[in-house]
């Protein structure tokens, strides 16, 4: 045996697989610098450009790192939906007319070199087109094509795309050339994935945002389009909901004998969920209120309704028409704990129902912030709760009470938005600083919700407004 020959077939040996390393190595190191360029470019554009751009951009971005690497003349990149279409594409020809390009595309994915990646999921290297049965010479063909490589996309299992490189000469591209494109493609997967997400999910943000407005056109619809106004009464609001929909509402409306319902109210929760809810409460208590209960004697209701301390309206024929409308509290928590129970949803209400000649105002206050009634001195009274909350509990009580709202009283009722509004640093609006605004005079109702909502939003500053708000005052001239 010779032992010099030996050794010599070893050393060339290892010689090769060295070199076989390096040259790994070196693609690597390239596959990682196009992925960087292509993850840098695609940034750069999703700052500044629309979520089509971005993708456009991503195309185009990694086709010429594509052409750059292999010093191809022309190309093209198919972006590949699983089904198989063709969702986009970028190609060299760009003197074609979009009926062309149409064409090209579907002559050269059927029968063509990348009809043939699609099909074998692998490397097409063609070193002469005219000696390779998988080139397509298509008609009219303005330049001259001798060597073409076909490199699929691929992310696991799924094409995401196809890169066609050409070459003018045959023989420009090799397997090492293949192979290099092959490491680069395997990185362009993961950038043009995050490309054709990012596109969609945009398109997906844009489509709901346009759902959300029109909730919110119809949401708004829901509230009262004008306050009834009537003579020696002021009654304004305002509404600032946190987002697209909200749970807030306020209501104004009219009842039998010329009475007036005044509704403020809050359902639990925040978004979507609230807002389909905020109609069902909405739409329960105007319909409840006004519905004859002719399953109660008169006496009985007033008896069983009795506030503390007795009624204070001198009409027993008042007194029960207001009863009768407060009955809709009751029976829309019944309703909705009866019919929604699975869903944990309730709302905190305070439902008034007002005489306007004398100014009695009879109310129940389901477990909502308290209202109040201020006048030029200040605080004056505070309507406290009466009841839970409504829709948590079948078979709940509520209690009604009665206040006279006297000349210069201002009725003062809000959500919780108001009192728990945040500031840059954290810190709550808070019931404190609230009564410290109703404790000074305002000469109308306007003038205070302005003087309040002035406050709270100088208070939040540029935080993002944490829950709805919404604010009711009535003001007795």
């Amino acid at each position: 045996m010779d032992f010099n020959n030996q050794s010599d077939e070893d050393e060339l040996q290892e010689i090769e697989i060295l070199r076989q390393q390096i040259a790994r190595l070196k693609n690597e190191e390239a596959a990682f610098k196009a992925q960087s360029k292509l993850l840098e470019k695609l940034v750069s554009i999703a700052r500044s450009s629309s979520e089509e751009e971005v993708l456009k951009g991503a195309l185009q971005t990694t086709l010429d790192v594509a052409t750059e690497q292999t010093a191809s003349e022309k190309g093209s990149l198919f972006l590949i939906e699983p089904s198989g279409k063709v969702s986009d594409a970028i190609l060299s020809r760009s003197e074609v007319t979009p009926e062309q390009r149409q064409n090209l595309i579907g002559s050269v994915l059927d029968k063509g070199l990348a009809g043939w990646v699609i099909r074998h999921r692998q490397v097409g290297l063609i070193m002469d087109t005219e000696n390779d049965q998988r080139w397509l010479t298509l008609p009219n063909q303005p330049y001259t094509v001798r060597s073409a490589l076909a490199v699929p996309i691929l992310r696991g299992e799924e094409l995401l795309g196809i890169i066609t490189l050409l070459h003018p000469q045959p023989r420009h591209f090799s397997p090492e050339t293949a192979n290099l494109m092959q490491l680069t493609a395997d990185q362009m997967a993961l950038v043009l994935e995050n490309a054709r997400l990012y596109s969609k999910l945009e398109k997906y943000s844009k489509a709901l945002d346009a759902e959300l407005e029109k909730g919110r056109q119809i949401q708004i619809g829901f509230l009262p389009y004008q306050l009834v106004q009537l003579p020696n009464w002021e009654i304004a609001a305002c509404f600032y909901p946190a987002r697209q929909v909200a749970g807030d509402f306020y209501d104004n409306f009219e009842l039998p004998n010329h009475h007036i319902g005044l509704v403020i109210a809050d359902v639990c929760d925040k978004g979507v969920c609230a807002a389909l809810f905020m109609p069902l409460i909405r739409s329960l208590l105007r319909i409840f209120s006004t519905e004859s209960q002719i399953q109660d004697t008169e006496l009985n209701l007033l008896e069983v309704n009795e506030p503390v301390g007795g009624w204070i309206g001198e009409s027993v024929h008042t007194n029960l028409a207001h009863v009768r409308a407060l009955q809709a509290v009751s029976r829309t928590n019944e309703y909705v704990a009866l019919n929604h129970w699975q869903l944990n949803m309730f709302a905190t209400i305070f439902f008034g129902v007002l005489e306007p000649e004398t100014g009695l105002l009879t109310y129940i206050n389901g477990g909502h912030e308290p209202v109040y009634i201020v006048n030029e001195s200040g605080i004056k009274n505070i309507l406290k709760s009466t009841g839970p909350a409504v829709g948590m509990i079948s078979g709940m009580k509520f209690k009604i009470q009665q206040v006279k709202l006297e000349s210069g009283d201002i009725l003062f009722g809000y959500t919780d938005g108001v009192t728990e509004g945040k500031n840059p640093d954290g810190k709550l609006f808070t019931a404190h600083r609230l009564k410290a605004l109703l404790d000074q005079s305002a000469p109308s109702a306007t003038a205070l919700l302005e003087s309040i909502k002035t406050q709270l939003f100088a208070f939040i500053s540029d935080a993002p407004q944490y829950d709805d708000i919404t604010m009711l005052a009535m003001r007795k001239a």
